[in-house]
């Protein structure tokens, strides 16, 4: 069966994207910087204002420390469904916008080139909050008005591992709750499809360091002292063996086997394993082959141990014998739903003394669980049903068990017990967190739409 676009909705959507567009360049404009704390009060102003003047009410919450976190909440209309909720969970803060000198334009001056939009923040994630307002102006502005009840939690604290939003979560569960979630993000893939993810993997990151002596030595001395370098490479070599299998006892606990489901749609997402092999300049094969997991699968199920850093002694030009008094390492392991980020590091800690490395620190200094939602909560195939009203065979329409980022959707299920899916207006070359972030406008267009769409759908459904 031809599915074809719906060109009234998108005809709206882009009709409203241009009566809001000043609003949208202001709020680009504003360097809501987490991580410096940057414009953070000006930007949680601005916010309450554009839910405000979209026709909703707004409630910041700053008591419990952190960026504030804030509440929006828009009434179903009298024709509308007063029993149906629904959550969209966006962020305001951003990544900084170093390195400058990579920026064809200015990082906080949208600018649009060739139909492509241009701002720190656009696809991560402010575009994906405009598109919502946005869809909501449609549906006040229709006869109809909302079919359902809309409400936001907005943080600004996403871009530095949401560190106090689980004590808001839980705190206001009550006023957050809703029948299902939109997460922040989403995005087209290299190929034009439209992606609806269904979870995130999660993750624990480590600092590991050893110490075996008060100085830096001469070399000659290696002949009777222990060198750190190597005793901290011994250590991660018995965490993970020569044919990648992760080998800490403890370290898989917690993890269920995967569905008919779960494995039909792996096999269904579009990977084209030289493509990805030239993407990346890999020089040698997938550490899957040989095993019983394909590619795609493992993006999407699979737990992983990479060490993203290691430092010790000397590493400048030519020659300096030394025997390092230290040696440390950067560690990260990407989740799956069933493990614990704590518990993990109980297991890594376990088999570091187990192993005769007690006098190796290890310090957990960020960590989310991973969350996924079934792919067969009826929520999923609204939001796939809806987006494909929008998309047409133009763009089809694919769940993907797992986005490849982490983010804080384990709270969402864990204190509100929701079905999440995300969706959003990026593409595959966005470059979220890189220079020239950005997003296509056509693609801004197509997710207000569906976001109309997704909201009239929601509205008539049942609990």
């Amino acid at each position: 069966m031809t599915v074809t676009q719906n060109t009234k909705t998108l005809e709206e959507a882009r009709h409203m994207a241009e009566v809001r567009k000043d609003e949208f360049y202001d709020y680009l404009r504003l360097e809501s910087v987490s991580t410096e704390h940057k414009q953070i009060p000006e930007t949680v102003a601005y916010v309450k204002d554009l839910i405000e003047q979209t026709g909703g009410e707004v409630k910041v919450l700053d008591d419990l420390g952190g960026h504030p976190v804030i509440y929006g909440y828009f009434p179903a209309s009298s024709s509308g469904n007063s029993d149906r909720t629904l959550l969209f969970y966006n962020h305001y803060d951003v990544q900084p916008a170093d390195p400058l000198d990579e920026w064809h334009t200015e990082p906080f001056e949208p600018t649009v080139r060739d139909n492509t939009l241009y701002a720190r923040g656009v696809s991560d994630n402010k575009a994906n909050f405009m598109a919502r307002l946005n869809a909501l102006s449609i549906l006040k502005e229709s006869n109809d008005g909302f079919p359902c009840n809309v409400k936001f939690l907005l943080e600004g604290e996403e871009e530095i591992g949401s560190p106090n939003l689980g004590l808001y979560i839980e705190k206001y569960a009550d006023l957050f709750q809703a029948d299902a979630c939109i997460w922040e993000a989403g995005s087209k893939d290299k190929y034009e499809n439209y992606i609806v993810s269904a979870g995130m993997k999660g993750i624990a990151y480590f600092d590991l360091e050893v110490t075996t002596a008060a100085i830096d030595i001469h070399s000659s001395i290696a002949a009777i002292a222990d060198n750190p370098a190597w005793r901290l490479i011994h250590a991660l070599s018995s965490m993970k063996n020569e044919k990648n299998e992760i080998v800490v006892e403890g370290f898989y606990d917690g993890i269920a086997p995967l569905s008919k489901k779960d494995k039909e749609a792996a096999a269904n997402q579009p990977f084209k394993a030289e493509e990805v092999k030239a993407q990346y300049g890999l020089t040698g094969k997938f550490i899957t082959e040989g095993t019983d997991v394909t590619p795609a699968e493992a993006l999407a199920y699979s737990p992983t141990m990479t060490v993203c850093g290691f430092s010790s002694g000397y590493t400048g030009p030519g020659i300096k014998t030394v025997l390092p008094k230290n040696a440390k390492a950067k560690l990260d392991c990407r989740l799956v739903p069933g493990q614990n980020p704590k518990h993990v590091r109980d297991s890594l800690r376990q088999h570091l003394d187990d192993h005769g490395y007690g006098d190796i620190s290890l310090t957990m200094v960020a960590a989310e669980g991973a969350q996924r939602t079934s792919l067969e909560d009826p929520f999923i195939e609204t939001v796939v049903n809806s987006a494909k009203k929008v998309y047409g065979d133009e763009n089809p329409v694919i769940v993907s068990p797992s986005m490849a980022g982490t983010g804080p959707s384990e709270l969402f299920e864990k204190y509100l017990h929701l079905p999440i899916a995300g969706v959003g207006a990026g593409w595959a070359y966005s470059g979220a967190h890189a220079p020239n972030e950005n997003i296509r406008l056509a693609d801004f267009y197509q997710n207000i739409a569906h976001m109309v769409e997704l909201i009239k759908v929601f509205g008539v459904e049942k609990n």
